[in-house]
């Protein structure tokens, strides 16, 4: 398991299993609990060699981190279609809503406002260096990808944070979804 890797552990897929027995065996999740988790960050890796590569390779990290949000919230709607302790006649509801609640939360957390974050840091970056230095483009264009590549662990749990506290407020609660962030 990649330390810190289970950005959101989501109880409306029936993962009650940790909840229940801390000794209990819990699943590992592809998505969340192996490398494969860092395909999330595609886009904020995208963003910070924004002014170094072609605008085609910062739109081809999106497309990474959308199809990895994709394939997360497919996961959660499939496990949920497979867990026995959901009543046949909630199923689609609840199929429904683990999709719903992970790719939502992915779309924020993962890509809209991370990619936003290191857009607007790495612009910003560039511009200030621009303005108070005599650095070459090259230099000035590097530093900044440094910048937006030693921002990504900064900005990740508090982005996640604010994510959850955006849903519990708001689409958790019109679509009546229990949800453990992993407290």
């Amino acid at each position: 398991m990649i330390p810190g890797a289970t950005i959101h552990s989501n109880t409306s897929t029936g993962d009650t299993a940790s909840m229940a027995d801390p000794g209990a065996k819990k699943e590992v999740d592809i998505y969340r609990d192996t490398l494969l988790r860092y395909l999330g960050y595609a886009n904020e890796v995208g963003e910070s060699f924004r002014a170094l590569v072609p605008v085609s390779v910062v739109w081809g990290s999106y497309v990474v981190a959308t199809a990895y949000c994709t394939a997360d919230a497919i996961d959660k709607g499939r496990k949920m279609a497979k867990n026995p302790k959901v009543e046949p006649a909630e199923k689609t509801k609840k199929v429904t809503q683990a999709v719903v609640d992970t790719f939502v939360w992915q779309g924020l957390a993962s890509v809209a406002i991370p990619g936003f974050t290191i857009n607007r840091l790495c612009a910003l970056s560039l511009f200030l260096l621009r303005k108070t230095t005599n650095l070459p483009l090259p230099i000035r264009k590097w530093a900044t990808t440094a910048v937006g590549l030693s921002a990504i662990p900064v900005i990740i749990h508090p982005i996640d944070r604010s994510v959850d506290f955006l849903l519990d407020s708001t689409l958790r609660k019109w679509l009546d979804i229990q949800h453990d962030h992993g407290n």
